[in-house]
This record gives C-alpha cells, sequence and structure tokens, in this order.
C-alpha cells in the first residue's frame, strides 16, 4: 500500500475526504488543506483523474529526521532514486518549512537537489538537470516541526486545477476545484443557470458533476508517466472506463433534456466562455448569451434549476457600494424569475450577500485564494406575491426594502426642496439630510461630485446587525439618488465623543479637493478626518464675517482650518491673525489662505498655541474677533479643562481686552440647548445680539438646537 496526500484549497478538506474515500482509498484523514490516505497504484491514479476538489497528489516515498543541513543530506542521498525515475530525466523541487539551521526554503530545496544529483552522478557518471517550469520529476519536501522531513513524488504533473479547458479566462477567474466545491455544495441535480458566468468554469464544473465527467480527462501531462513505476496498462483501462462513462454521462443528460445556461453582459468574455465550453466537450449541452443581469429570464420551458453564481466582490469601498445595486438586482431577479429554485452565491462579503434577502438554508466557509469567502445555499419561495413590483422609483432596478424606499423618497423630497436655493447660492457643499426619518439616523453632506455619509450612533434599542442593515441602504439608496460613483461615498461613524477626540484621525489617504463658497475656495478632505475641515453649518457666520471685516484688525481664534479667515480676508480685512493648537489644523489654514492668494506674512499671521493661554498673553489689539470654542476640551496641551457653558463668561473677559473701542467677538459653538449668560455678558459692557437665527442655513434648519451665534459689541 501507499502512503499519499492530497492538497486542496482552504474550506473543501470534508468534500475532499469524501471524495478520496468514495474512490477507495483507506485510512483516509483530513488536515488543513489535504487530506492523507492510503491506497494501491490504481487508487493514486483514480485520484489524480478523477479528483474534483484537489490540487496536487503526492506519493511519499520516506520520512527520516533531519536536525541540520548535514541529515538533511544524508537522508535524501539514502533514497534510491534510481529505482524511480532514470538520469535523463529532468527535476524539480519543492521544499517548506524551517529549522534553525535550515533557515531559507531555498537553501533546503538546494540540499535535496545537490543529493538527488550526487547520488546519480556517483552511481552513474550523469545527473539529472533542473527544470524549475515544466519538469519530468517533481520531488515536494516538506520539513516539520519535529524537524522530520517528508519527501514525495507529485504524480500530477501540473496542479489538478488546470483542467485544461481554458482557452483564455475572464478578469479574475476561478479556480477550477473551487468551482467544483461551489457546484458540489449546490448539488444540482437538473437544470443549471449561472447569470454571471464569466468565462464559464462553474457551468463547465456543473456539467462535469452531472455527466460524471472526471475533471482530469482532458489533462496530457501526468506527473506520474515519467516515473519507472509507472504501469501505462493500469492507467490506461482507468481511463477507458472514465471516457466511457463520460460519454455515457453526457447521452443520459441529453435524453433528459436537462441543459446548463449561462449569461454575462460582456460579449467578450461569452465568446471566451463558449471557446472553454468546447473545448471541455459541453457544447451540446451548455449554452451562454450576452445578457444583462436587469434583462435576465428564466430560460424557456424550465420550471425550476440550480442557480449557482459568482458575482465580483469588491475590495474597494467605491467598489463595494456599487456592487450593493448589484446583489439586490440580483436578489431581486431570483425571486422574481426563478419561483421554488435554488441559490448558491459565494462572496467575499456577509454585507454583499445581505442584499440578496434571502435567508440561508446553508452557510460554507471557503477560500479563494487567500480570500475568505461565504458560499451560501438559498431556496426560492415559489410564492411570487412576496416579491415587490420593480418601478422606477426602485433603486438600482432592483428592489429595496419598504423603509429604504421611503428614505429614497425623502433625499430625493430633500433635493427638490434646496435645488432652487442651492443654484441661487451657488454653492459646493451643503447637507442633504440630517436624521430625518428614526430608521435613518445620519447626517448626509455633499460636497461637489462626492457625498458623505456621517452615520450616527444607533441606540441600544436597535440590534447592530439591523443599524448595519439601514447604513447598506443608504450608501446603496444616496449613489442612485445623487448619480455618483461608489467611489465618491464616503462614510463616517459619529459617536459621542470622548472629551479629548474633538478631531478625530481616521485614516492617511491624503485625499482632498477644493470647495467653491462664496468667491473662496477652500481644502476639504473627506476622508483622513472625522471632520472634514469644513464646518458648512457656519457658512452664513463667515458670510457675516466676509460683510463686516473691511479695514479690520481680524483675530480669529480656535481657527480649526481657517475658513473664517479666508473669508475676512475677501472681505478686505486689513490684518487676520489665524491662532489654533494644531500644527495640523494650521497648516491647513495656511494653504486655505495661499489657494485663496493671500500670502501676504505681514497681513496673515499664524499663531500655533493654547488659545486659552494666548488670549490672555496677547498684547495686540483687533476690531473683530471670532471665536468658536470646543464645547470641551482636556487636550494633553492644555493646562486646565475647558467647558463652553460653564467658561464662556471667563473666555469673552478676557477677549474683551483685545478689543479696540467699538470692537465687536462675534461668539459661536454648537453645544445643544446652550444657555448664554447674558446678564454676565451684558455686565461686561456688551451689547448682545442673537444671530443664531440669523445665520442658521437652510440646509441646516434640523440643527437648530445646535447652532448658537452671538455678535457682542462695545
Amino acid at each position: 500500500m501507499n502512503n499519499y496526500f492530497a492538497t486542496c484549497p482552504k474550506g473543501i478538506e470534508p468534500l475532499l475526504l469524501e471524495e478520496i474515500s468514495a474512490l477507495g482509498a483507506t485510512d483516509v484523514k483530513s488536515t488543513v488543506a489535504g487530506v492523507y490516505f492510503k491506497g494501491d497504484l490504481a487508487t493514486g491514479y483514480r485520484a489524480a483523474l478523477w479528483s474534483r476538489f484537489a490540487s496536487r497528489i503526492l506519493l511519499n516515498i520516506t520520512e527520516f529526521a533531519a536536525s541540520d543541513d548535514f541529515e538533511l543530506y544524508l537522508g535524501v542521498s539514502s533514497v534510491s532514486w534510481e529505482k524511480y525515475f532514470d538520469a535523463g530525466k529532468t527535476i524539480a523541487i519543492d521544499f517548506s518549512g524551517t529549522s534553525e539551521s535550515i533557515k531559507n526554503t531555498l537553501y533546503g530545496a538546494q540540499k535535496i537537489k545537490d543529493a538527488v544529483a550526487d547520488r546519480f552522478s556517483k552511481r552513474f557518471g550523469e545527473r539529472p538537470d533542473v527544470d524549475k517550469t515544466c519538469p519530468d520529476v517533481r520531488i515536494v519536501a516538506h520539513l516539520n516541526r519535529r524537524q522530520r522531513v517528508s519527501l514525495n513524488f507529485d504524480i500530477t504533473g501540473v496542479s489538478l486545477h488546470k483542467r485544461t479547458y481554458r482557452s483564455n479566462a475572464g478578469a479574475a477567474p476561478l479556480k477550477e476545484n473551487l468551482a467544483a466545491a461551489i457546484v458540489a455544495r449546490a448539488k444540482p441535480s437538473g437544470t443549471v443557470v449561472d447569470p454571471m458566468c464569466g468565462s464559464g468554469t462553474i457551468l463547465i464544473e456543473a456539467a462535469m458533476r452531472l455527466t460524471g465527467t472526471a475533471p482530469g480527462l482532458l489533462r496530457e501531462n501526468i506527473g506520474f508517466a515519467n516515473l519507472n513505476i509507472h504501469d501505462q496498462q493500469l492507467w490506461k483501462s482507468i481511463l477507458l472506463e472514465a471516457k466511457a462513462q463520460s460519454a455515457r454521462g453526457k447521452e443520459q443528460l441529453a435524453e433528459r433534456g436537462i441543459r446548463l445556461y449561462g449569461y454575462d453582459q460582456d460579449e467578450r468574455v461569452i465568446e471566451i466562455a463558449r471557446d472553454n465550453i468546447a473545448n471541455a466537450g459541453f457544447a451540446e449541452l451548455i449554452e451562454v448569451e450576452a445578457v444583462p443581469l436587469k434583462e435576465l429570464k428564466r430560460p424557456e420551458n424550465v420550471e425550476v434549476c440550480s442557480i449557482i453564481t459568482n458575482p465580483p466582490y469588491g475590495e474597494r469601498l467605491g467598489n463595494f457600494t456599487e456592487l450593493l445595486d448589484l446583489y439586490s438586482l440580483l436578489g431581486y431577479k431570483f425571486k422574481q424569475e426563478f419561483p421554488g429554485s435554488s441559490v448558491t452565491v459565494i462572496s467575499s462579503s456577509a454585507d454583499l450577500l445581505s442584499c440578496i434577502k434571502l435567508r440561508a438554508d446553508k452557510t460554507y466557509k471557503l477560500f479563494n485564494g487567500a480570500l475568505e469567502c461565504l458560499l451560501k445555499n438559498y431556496q426560492i419561495s415559489e410564492n411570487r406575491t412576496d416579491v415587490p413590483a420593480a418601478d422606477s422609483g426602485s433603486e438600482g432596478n432592483g428592489s429595496i426594502s419598504p423603509s429604504a424606499q421611503e428614505f429614497a423618497n425623502r433625499l430625493r423630497k430633500n433635493l427638490k426642496g434646496l435645488k432652487k436655493w442651492i443654484e441661487s447660492e451657488s454653492l459646493e457643499a451643503y447637507r442633504i439630510y440630517d436624521a430625518d426619518l428614526p430608521n435613518y439616523n445620519a447626517a448626509i453632506d455633499v460636497y461637489a461630485d462626492y457625498a458623505v455619509i456621517q452615520e450616527y450612533a444607533a441606540p441600544k434599542s436597535v440590534s447592530a446587525k439591523t443599524a448595519h442593515e439601514r447604513l447598506l441602504d443608504m450608501m446603496q439608496v444616496t449613489r442612485n439618488v445623487l448619480e455618483i460613483p461608489g467611489d465618491n461615498i464616503v462614510v463616517k461613524r459619529r459617536e459621542k465623543q470622548r472629551e479629548d477626540e474633538q478631531y478625530q484621525k481616521l485614516d492617511e489617504l491624503n485625499h482632498t479637493l477644493n470647495i467653491h463658497e462664496y468667491g473662496a475656495r477652500y481644502i476639504v478632505n473627506l476622508y483622513d478626518y472625522l471632520d472634514t475641515g469644513l464646518f458648512n453649518d457656519h457658512r452664513l457666520v463667515r458670510k457675516f464675517i466676509r460683510m463686516n471685516s473691511s479695514g479690520l484688525d481680524f483675530l480669529n481664534i480656535f481657527a480649526y482650518t481657517g475658513t473664517a479667515s479666508v473669508q475676512a480676508a475677501l472681505g478686505g480685512a486689513k490684518s487676520v491673525t489665524t491662532v489654533d493648537m494644531s500644527r495640523t489644523y494650521l497648516n491647513w489654514a495656511k494653504e486655505n489662505l495661499r489657494i485663496n492668494n493671500f500670502t501676504d506674512k505681514r497681513k496673515y499671521i499664524f499663531e500655533q498655541a493654547d488659545c486659552l493661554k494666548w488670549i490672555v498673553s496677547c498684547q495686540e489689539k483687533y476690531d473683530l474677533i471670532f471665536v468658536d470654542p470646543p464645547t470641551f476640551s482636556n487636550s494633553k496641551r492644555m493646562e486646565n479643562t475647558f467647558d463652553v457653558e460653564r467658561d464662556h463668561v471667563e473666555l469673552i473677559a478676557n477677549l474683551k481686552k483685545l478689543l479696540r473701542d467699538g470692537g465687536r467677538i462675534i461668539f459661536s459653538n454648537n453645544k445643544k440647548n446652550f444657555r448664554f449668560d447674558y446678564e454676565k455678558i451684558t455686565a461686561l459692557g456688551f451689547n448682545v445680539r442673537d444671530l443664531s437665527q440669523e445665520t442658521l442655513s437652510r440646509d441646516y434648519t434640523k440643527a437648530k438646537a445646535l447652532h448658537n451665534c452671538w455678535l457682542l459689541s462695545l
């Protein structure tokens, strides 16, 4: 009896174990990415010919201890290699594993090659050549953690997943043995439909399974053919038996009237699929056609079928956002066109699979290369009354939930209501939604051709799953209503921030664009920070500053990215001083003034400092001060904590010392239901004018409780 090891992709070991057992093997045991088994030479041949799931079949030669490279060389030298192949054959060595002595797999492979070649050279005066690409004999060695080496022959030659029927492949081709595993989990018994068939791999593997065709029938390069232990007559008889079985299976499938159907929107890919299908010998059984998913129909004379498909996954956010539509449309078409049928779909994204809106009967974990994927089996209800009708209001030409449709309707209504105002104000940045519906708790802002969805933390009464599904709805609907690419949808999560998280950094993408507002240009960064660098709710405050800063010395304290400083400069301010504690935001402010052509260092002054300390130490005088402090701060760079409601009187008292006679302060903050101390502020000598309503922009009316602004005049 021989010892064998069959390798396979992770996740399909149970299928491989069942398959190898059915081929007559004994002592079958699975491990990660493979199965051990025993059997005679015929068992090895059948495994190489019939396995739909294995990548390679290894025939074990020997095992031995090798604590260092010298023992490795001696162990390999002791094998009677001449018994297995001649010196005229080419060889390749695959080595895996390391130890303290053998730290490099290339070094381990080199030692084995030397040992094999030296043995042949000493005995026969000649040595085999190395051919790493297409060797006659491939030796596979593994050094395990117990410092034992196993030596094996790869008896399959080229990897078994290469069935050789592919003349070409589409984008992101699916390996044949993974496709076979998907088909096996689907368990088709009749008609198969793949609505996104690509180059036809799933359809061909399904046809092989349904007809009982051995996947290795088309292979010519069989590894064991170059070994001296090869029994050509035995192999030939096994091969003939398999060919006869395939022919019978094709005839029986045709007699039952069973066909397989594939569709793809790309005509070029369909042509590739046709070539592959013909090469595999299934041109009479598989029909493929260029059909967009939105036009998918059930094949004529087919009642129920097995739908098996591998849609794109989308690893970037933009791709993902666009694919929400695709998976929603898939689910809609399944229910509309294939009632009573079964569905099997593989994807790396559970979120995308959830858009199909079917309850999975079974879920399996598979790996497409290194990418972990979910394979889900569904059963479509025979009742078509539960399929919502597709209409012009449905997003992505598919179905969305009634609540998502309500959200879409609200978004359209908001846009329609704001359209004339946006055009009249020539705005590029504005809010189009602010938690208008209780089920969709987010703010959505437009920045030119981009949309930023800021999801608010869901209340405890809403499950994480439900909240996430609603976020997916918002992403899908926003993209479609605004008609922008998925790459232009940015998602952020806003929670109640800790006291030191006013300007939380997200990533380092450095993705910026310029936004125009009332003659100004601002740099916004939609990705790298929780905030974008532009507070749109202060739009009219900035406009007020521009209209009231001509000839004045202007101070912008707690300046953030200096957008108010830009408007003061545009309004003709005599000088503009910008103060913030953050070097990042102060540099951002400098750039904002620079792109508006304000570069005179004598007029445009920037100070990086603890704002509260700077106010106390400042000796300059100003005519107009804009102060928009944080609601709360306990930054490590500040000596004390700051609470805007508790400390605003003291803050304004200190700012008063910086004002010239007749000077004014614009005081703003965003604390909900802020209580302004009129009595103490007027006692300081200020006339107070509430600008909150006057500077409340039309797109922020729902944030009325957060928008606070007063003009304080001496």
